[in-house]
């Protein structure tokens, strides 16, 4: 697979919760980080996803938000 998305972060499906018409998607990339996204459940079925998959989270972002906490 080549993307020109460079955070790229390859990790294991560790859920899957299947709405009607989107599913949200969990990753664990490893160090205790996990990311979810939300998908078509068309695309989880394109892809084969399930639970103990290696997938990967590709982030491609215009705006990045920094928060501190008060």
């Amino acid at each position: 697979m080549k993307l020109s998305a460079r955070n790229q972060l390859k990790g294991k499906v560790i859920n899957i919760n299947k709405g009607a018409v989107n599913s949200i998607v969990t990753i664990d990339i490893g160090g205790g980080n996990i990311i979810t996204a939300t998908i078509s459940c068309a695309a989880v079925e394109e892809l084969g996803l399930e639970v103990g998959s290696d997938a990967y989270a590709v982030i491609k972002a215009t705006n990045v938000m920094v928060g501190i906490d008060e």
